[in-house]
């Protein structure tokens, strides 16, 4: 089939990829505008325009794809198909009816569980045992559309909202092109989403990822995974915010007051309301990342100092 493909960070280049790989033609991809980057603040494409240019497939950047230049260009690509992937705007009604076969959209969790910008940080911090991806046809309802196909996929104990997306968007790429495949020859058969079980995860901000000292040790240890790597679990100590890594759980360890240091020589202990939980990496104002040992030697750090 002809495709326009649609996407922006980093999770949508393993779909990008594959379908650069198969049998299909991708026309052009479409991508959010370059943007301030890094602290130089030095203008950079998105990721997925790296990935098209070095493969020489021309890029569309509208401000907003409901300008008429914009649906110009598509409606002379005259694709058969545009399969989504992260791409970071709502598509307006007259977008979607462009292409014969609708916008294809793969979403990082089972709906209808989990609709919305961040499924994989919000499955994380629940605490569930599985999450997966979808392929659906775009509509206007924010991740209502018809099911085309899933993957399932455990969640490790040990899974941050990092690695845990780099595993669906592998695998959501192979389901993509299988999506598609069956599109082609007809054998598609969407199922509309249940009624029940829908759930929604609303984008991480920054004033949401403040850790909570005063709640369970694994109500912590889920928090930090599913903030990590953005946009960053923190904590405060002198009023210096400090971005922390994920932690391990130490239930050997109990009744020390939430947020209170314990600081050994090769470990540094964080009671929470439970048991306490001891520190991998902590990142302070204007330094490297660093292991909380090392940071808490630099610190001067004391047992019994708090966090808050």
């Amino acid at each position: 089939m002809r495709l326009v493909f649609a996407g922006t960070p980093a999770p949508a280049l393993p779909t990008l990829q594959a379908l650069i790989d198969s049998h299909h033609e991708v026309l052009a991809v479409v991508t959010r505008p370059d943007a301030q980057t890094g602290r130089g603040r030095r203008m950079a494409m998105s990721e997925v325009a790296s990935l098209a240019q070095a493969n020489g497939i021309p890029i569309l950047r509208p401000n907003k794809p409901s300008e008429p230049e914009f649906m110009a260009q598509l409606a002379q690509l005259a694709p058969d198909a545009c399969p989504v992937v992260a791409y970071g705007a709502l598509l307006p009604q007259p977008v979607l009816d462009i292409p014969r076969f609708g916008w294809i959209n793969l979403h990082f969790s089972l709906l209808p569980a989990f609709r919305g910008a961040a499924p994989v940080q919000h499955a994380i911090w629940r605490g569930d045992d599985i999450t997966g991806a979808t392929t659906f046809a775009l509509e206007a309802g924010m991740d209502t559309g018809p099911v085309f196909g899933t993957v399932v996929t455990p969640i490790r104990k040990t899974d941050t909202a990092g690695t845990l997306l780099s595993e669906l968007a592998e695998s959501g790429s192979e389901l993509m092109v299988r999506t598609l495949d069956a599109i082609e020859s007809g054998e598609a058969s969407p199922i509309a989403q249940p009624a029940d079980g829908v759930s929604y995860a609303p984008k991480i901000l920054t004033d949401d990822a403040r850790i909570d000292w005063g709640t369970p040790a694994l109500a912590v240890d889920r928090m930090i995974r599913a903030c990590t790597p953005q946009p960053g679990a923190w904590t405060t100590r002198h009023d210096d915010r400090l971005k922390l890594g994920p932690v391990t759980l130490r239930p050997d360890v109990s009744g020390v007051p939430a947020g209170e240091f314990v600081v050994g020589k090769n470990e540094v202990l964080v009671g929470t309301a439970t048991h306490a939980v001891q520190l991998a990496a902590v990142r302070a104002p204007g330094k490297r990342e660093m292991p909380a040992s090392d940071w808490a030697r630099g610190a001067r750090l004391a047992t019994g100092e708090r966090l808050t």
